[in-house]
């Protein structure tokens, strides 16, 4: 019996020999094991980026807005019915063990002027907890205290947009601007955040106390209104708890009967990043998946060239069994042969792979995520699929009668 050394040796004279052929043969593989590495790579980075984002908002955040109402068989929308209040809020952060901290917001748009300079953005009424809650750092000045909340103070914190738009690179702490027609004292500037995810700019905004947005600046329609509520859970392990002891006494506060619905929503982002990650995840496997088909016509068009190698070469391997060569020996031959071409054809693909991956990074801005994982699998599915698709070739050369093979022309 021949050795395997042998036969790989001889494979690969076979295989270098025949250069446009064997390339043709690896093209296939080297664009479906490619094409499945950028796929998967864009699915990664998509899903990391989703993960950070949603971090970056906060998971271990209860968003609570107000609820629906139905009139005459009507169901309105979300938000339809004005159900939170500021009282709400200040219960949730006393009563409910699992949460750290709560912010309740009233928000509306307004012209905010300083000097000859104007800009029209977003007013939002807050408590003092949007510092920890949605993590705001200050760059001048000092925050609001729960004194300015009481008095309902006519004092702002300005996003770095808008006091780039109205003082320039000045420090405009203690300078006074008017919202609508009202004097506000500026008593601090806002680190800059950027966009969120879906593109808005997070430094446009001026804060106010959110009695002084209730009272001074926003007709409601009641006077404790706000139009949202967000809870910084303790923990992450805690969510589930937390969200059913805010639900709990919502439905207690409100007077909620067992037979009623809410007149809330509450939203855990936790559950909403696990969704969104899980869909991400299934959208990988549906890439990998339509990309893996280039595998299965690589594998097809090595199958091909090999059958074509078989008739050409049906006197060589007349000769070898006449020398000694066995079936056996003849079948190893021709597998190792589509074997190394579909995993030379994979290991091409894979540096292909990551190459367009870099690409799409850097052209379209993408991000992508080349894992080891990805990398190992596409791999070795590409030798599989050589191994499988060369078995009839090498099959059909080990069939072959030496007394008939010596005489093929």
């Amino acid at each position: 019996m021949i050795s395997l050394i042998e036969t790989s040796r001889v494979s690969f004279r076979a295989i270098v020999s025949n250069k446009m052929r064997s390339g043709l043969a690896m093209l296939g593989i080297v664009i479906g094991v490619g094409a499945v590495i950028a796929m998967l790579a864009l699915g990664a980075g998509a899903t990391m980026q989703i993960k950070n984002v949603m971090s970056s908002m906060g998971s271990n955040l209860l968003i609570i807005r107000p609820g629906t109402v139905t009139s005459g068989g009507i169901r309105m929308g979300a938000g339809s019915i004005p159900s939170l209040t500021l009282s709400d809020a200040m219960a949730i952060r006393e009563e409910c063990p699992s949460v750290e901290e709560v912010l309740a917001q009233y928000s509306g748009t307004a012209q905010v002027v300083y000097g000859n300079q104007n800009w029209s953005t977003q007013i939002s009424g807050v408590t003092e907890g949007v510092f920890v809650v949605n993590d705001w750092q200050l760059k001048s000045g000092r925050p609001f205290m729960n004194q300015d909340m009481r008095s309902a103070a006519k004092v702002a914190i300005l996003g770095s947009t808008v006091a780039e738009e109205l003082f320039g690179y000045s420090d405009p702490v203690g300078e006074t601007i008017r919202i609508k027609i009202i004097p506000f004292q500026v008593i601090g500037v806002l680190e800059s955040k950027g966009e969120s995810s879906w593109g808005r700019d997070q430094d446009d905004v001026v804060m106010v106390p959110v009695t002084t947005a209730q009272k001074r600046l926003f007709g409601m329609p009641r006077p404790d209104m706000v139009s949202s509520i967000t809870v910084k859970v303790r923990s992450e392990d805690l969510m589930s708890k937390a969200q059913e002891e805010v639900t709990f006494l919502l439905r207690q506060r409100h007077k909620i009967s067992s037979s009623q619905d809410d007149d809330f929503t509450v939203r855990n982002m936790q559950q909403a990043m696990e969704a969104a990650q899980e869909s991400m995840k299934v959208m990988s496997l549906l890439l990998g998946s339509i990309a893996s088909v280039s595998l299965l016509v690589g594998g097809i068009g090595i199958m091909n060239v090999m059958l074509v190698s078989v008739t050409e070469r049906t006197r060589e391997i007349g000769i070898r069994m006449a020398v000694g060569a066995t079936s056996r020996d003849i079948m190893l031959q021709f597998l190792v042969e589509s074997g190394m071409l579909s995993m030379t054809g994979g290991a091409v693909g894979v540096f292909l792979g990551a190459l367009l991956s870099y690409v799409l990074s850097h052209a379209f801005g993408w991000q992508t995520v080349v894992l080891p994982g990805s990398v190992a699998l596409s791999f070795g599915f590409s030798a599989m699929v050589g191994i499988v698709f060369g078995l009839y070739p090498a099959y059909k050369a080990s069939l072959l009668n030496p007394i008939e093979a010596l005489r093929y022309e």
